[in-house]
């Protein structure tokens, strides 16, 4: 393998009937930044149909080219059809590096198009870096989280690596941008295409906005004691136009559920603020949060980690705190009239 040949940095672009995720478009911003020490462009990459909205939205945010393969039968992710396509286009453009939402749709395709390819991929990232010679280093906690593991590919091509919803922040949106769009007519047999979609069921979250979608977080830990208590941030919440969330002690002992859980385990969050509540902050919550603009600790042990990355601390009882951060936010909100947060 000559190394020589593979350039640039591809983003696969995951979607929902063409809307693109939110988790290509931080990639684009990131890769960018990463591009500029070895001169390498950014790709979007994506397969499915109808995808005029996600070639706009790509360009908008970053891409410096746009690779689509649009067939109807890859209107819905298919683990065999989006494989064998990514397969033949990283057999025709070489790329360097390769970045996948840590999804459940990228989960699955990074280590199916790895592991035909043999070489190596890097799951879950939190973090990243590149050299000048387009090595990339792909940091991701390790060893339940206790430390930051700092993983190289360096002899095998592309490199490849699946990185954590809302670790990095989208660019500036720059509206009407035109970049050049490349467009490959990818036939894959039908009986190489093991699994078919009959149905897409999709789960109605009403009026409800995703933890990871949110700009204000409130969030609980083992310090809120029992579920009842959550009520009080749910207020707090309500106040400060945000949504509760929780740690994973909160939800091991059932008082949230997992789809509102922080951290490793669960999901990485970036709002402009994050309040953590009863939250002692060890490592393995704080990869899911740290990206917040402005953390805000509650705490009564004054030595808890988590006041180590806190913007602002408050060491205290929060049953005395919360409510009365709560009365504050409504009083605040009743003198002075303005726009409630709401999703990004």
């Amino acid at each position: 393998m000559d190394l020589n040949e593979y350039k640039n940095i591809w983003v696969f672009m995951e979607h929902d009937d063409g809307k693109v995720k939110n988790v290509g478009l931080e990639l684009i911003n990131e890769s960018k930044k990463m591009a500029e020490s070895c001169g390498y462009e950014v790709w979007a990459v994506a397969i499915g149909s109808g995808l005029d909205e996600l070639i706009a939205e790509s360009a908008a945010y970053g891409a410096d080219k746009v690779l689509v393969v649009e067939d109807e039968r890859y209107k819905h992710y298919n683990t065999d059809a989006y494989s064998a396509v990514m397969e033949e286009l990283i057999g025709k453009y070489k790329p360097s590096v390769i970045m996948i939402g840590a999804t459940i749709n990228g989960r699955d395709l990074g280590p199916k198009v790895a592991g035909c390819l043999q070489t190596g991929l890097t799951a879950d990232c939190t973090e990243l870096e590149m050299s000048e010679e387009g090595l990339v280093t792909w940091i991701r906690p390790a060893l339940g989280g206790n430390l930051m593991g700092h993983i190289n590919c360096p002899n095998t091509r592309p490199q490849m690596g699946t990185v954590r919803p809302a670790v990095f922040k989208k660019a500036e949106r720059q509206d009407g941008r035109e970049v050049e769009v490349l467009r490959e007519e990818i036939h894959i047999p039908d009986e190489k295409i093991r699994m078919r979609t009959i149905d897409v069921v999709k789960h109605d979250l009403g009026d409800k906005i995703k933890i990871e979608e949110a700009n204000i977080v409130v969030s609980g830990g083992r310090g809120m004691a029992k579920e009842e208590n959550f009520k009080l941030l749910q207020d707090l919440a309500d106040a400060m136009g945000g949504v509760v969330a929780g740690s994973r002690k909160a939800v091991d002992a059932g008082w949230i559920t997992v789809d509102n859980q922080v951290g490793q385990t669960g999901k990485t969050v970036s709002p402009d603020i994050y309040v953590a509540v009863g939250i002692s902050g060890a490592i393995q919550h704080q990869v899911g949060m740290n990206g917040a603009d402005v953390i805000i600790a509650i705490n009564s042990d004054k030595d808890a980690p988590i006041f180590d990355i806190a913007t602002y601390g408050i060491v205290g009882d929060l049953f005395e705190v919360v409510p009365a951060l709560t009365e504050a936010m409504n009083t605040y909100r009743k003198e002075y009239a303005g726009a409630q947060p709401g999703a990004k």
